[in-house]
């Protein structure tokens, strides 16, 4: 069975792969968005975007666990007025991107990458001479083994998302609920922010934090279909 592991914490990725029938489990990367983007100093918010998901599938991908299963990190950067939003964390910085973004739009880029942690050919052909040299070897037991790709790839796809007008008061009520603060961007459109947002040029799922299609083109690279990912019927 082809195994998805989901490098984010995120409960909005991980519901939306659950309300596309996509088999999924979650392990959280211990990565520090901070140093990485102090480490390679990058400013453009496309870039930031994968170079982050980039950070967490691989760290996520390194784990034992992760062993003979795909994985896929994700992480969302809001352009605005040539700016790189992330996370605002408190309630100042979130009301301050609010007030100007109220009536205005800008560019959510959702970065994605998938690495293929099943073993290759190559693999198991190194494997097997191993355990020749140490006089270990033993018949194969006739069970399939689905090889992996050993792709590492990524992709970024990006939103238009264009917000109605906000009056201070309703600004303050949002960010009471705490929503926006853990947010790229300081909003979402799946939850309260989704009263703010007037519409969105692109995938929907991008603003979400994930793009099912784009998801389904990196699969098909590591030769896997994402029907291989939905319930058996």
């Amino acid at each position: 069975m082809t195994r998805l592991i989901l490098a984010s914490q995120s409960p909005a990725r991980t519901k939306l792969l659950a309300d596309a029938g996509i088999q999924h489990s979650v392990l959280v990367s211990d990565v520090d968005e901070d140093a990485v983007q102090a480490r390679y100093g990058v400013t453009d918010a496309h870039d930031t975007a994968l170079l982050l998901a980039r950070a967490k599938a691989e760290a996520v991908a390194a784990l034992p666990e992760a062993e003979g299963a795909l994985v896929i990190g994700c992480d969302s950067v809001f352009e605005f007025d040539g700016e790189s939003h992330g996370k605002p964390y408190t309630a100042g910085v979130a009301r301050e991107r609010m007030l100007r973004m109220s009536g205005n739009s800008g560019v959510l880029h959702t970065g994605h990458w998938l690495v293929d942690c099943r073993a290759t050919a190559a693999d198991e052909t190194s494997e097997d001479e191993e355990s020749d040299e140490a006089g270990t070897g033993a018949a194969s037991d006739g069970g399939a083994q689905v090889q992996g790709s050993g792709a590492t790839l990524g992709a970024v796809t990006s939103a238009e998302v264009h917000f109605t007008e906000m009056d201070p008061d309703e600004i303050d009520a949002y960010i009471a609920t705490g929503e926006p603060l853990h947010c790229a961007g300081s909003f979402t459109i799946d939850g309260f922010g989704g009263a703010f947002i007037r519409k969105v040029d692109g995938d929907p799922h991008t603003v979400v934090g994930l793009s099912i299609s784009t998801l389904r083109a990196l699969l098909g690279q590591a030769n896997v279909r994402i029907t291989e990912l939905w319930p058996a019927q």
